[in-house]
């Protein structure tokens, strides 16, 4: 009967590779926010913003388990698979910037101030086009664009 080994004790754990910045993912990448409570709470966000080499802006409903946690606990990751290889976790704090985004009162948007890039990209695997969403409501596609043109627009305003 083998016995087993652990893997701390001989080193073979490693932690993962860091990256200094932010890369780009594509507009449409789906990511999962982590929040607690204390348990982890994961739940999908459309369409993260890249507003910084390490700032991320999102948009949540006012109603959502999520927002409510994160103002309670700040500490949150933000996991995107995204095309072109982007596998990676954002860890950091969350602030609420908008108690109500413009034109879209029922959402708040937050900031990602990123402390950690987790990178999880393999040699072994690449993620061609991280998860995929069909939309199936126009007028929703609609005031997404909208709240993630708006986040843009205050990104850059930031710069």
């Amino acid at each position: 009967m083998a016995t087993e080994v652990d893997p701390v004790e001989h080193g073979e754990l490693t932690d993962h590779p860091e990256l200094d910045v932010l890369p780009v993912w594509p507009q449409e990448t789906i990511a999962v926010l982590v929040t607690t409570d204390p348990a982890p709470h994961a739940i999908p966000v459309s369409w993260p913003v890249r507003a910084g080499d390490r700032r991320i802006f999102i948009s949540l409903r006012t109603n959502r388990g999520s927002l409510a946690r994160l103002r309670e606990r700040p500490e949150v990751a933000l996991l995107i698979l995204g095309g072109g290889n982007v596998a990676l976790s954002a860890r950091g704090r969350a602030t609420v910037i908008a108690e109500q985004m413009p034109e879209a009162e029922d959402y708040a948007a937050v900031r990602i101030d990123v402390d950690v890039i987790d990178d999880h990209r393999q040699s072994a695997f690449a993620v061609d086009r991280g998860i995929q969403r069909t939309v199936l409501d126009d007028t929703e596609l609609r005031a997404l664009e909208g709240r993630v043109e708006t986040l843009r627009t205050w990104a850059e305003q930031q710069h």
